[in-house]
């Protein structure tokens, strides 16, 4: 059996390609069920998940579940979501855009520290 570790996900997909934002929520899921501490930080149009309004209404396939709902039960699990803070800036947002799951706010030398620290890191 694998002893417990951390996972980080970097989520750069977004709106614009709606098929990738599903599963890295459900990889969350999996790795904080399997006794993992599980972190995802969103870059780039990742970003644009945690925007107020977005996730509410993307769907990865049409009749599928919405993303706001894969995020939801990441975030009931216990993964804790970061945004970056040059992304926000890419988008002309601030913390007053984001949704109320997300985290905080993060610089680029956490995003370093979290995926040296981290015992597996995916980027989708």
């Amino acid at each position: 059996m694998v002893e417990e570790g951390k996972v980080t996900i970097f989520m750069t997909s977004g709106p614009d390609t709606p098929s990738r934002c599903a599963t890295p929520f459900y990889m969350a899921n999996v790795a904080v069920a399997m006794d993992n501490e599980a972190e995802m930080v969103f870059q780039i149009d990742g970003t644009l998940l945690l925007k107020k309004g977005v996730a509410e209404n993307l769907m990865a396939k049409e009749g599928g579940k919405y993303i706001i709902d894969f995020l939801r039960e990441a975030k009931e699990a216990g993964v804790s979501m970061r945004v970056c803070s040059a992304s926000l800036q890419l988008h002309n947002m601030t913390e007053d855009d984001l949704i109320e799951e997300c985290d905080g706010v993060i610089g680029a030398a956490y995003m370093t520290d979290i995926g040296m620290d981290s015992d597996l890191v995916l980027c989708y």
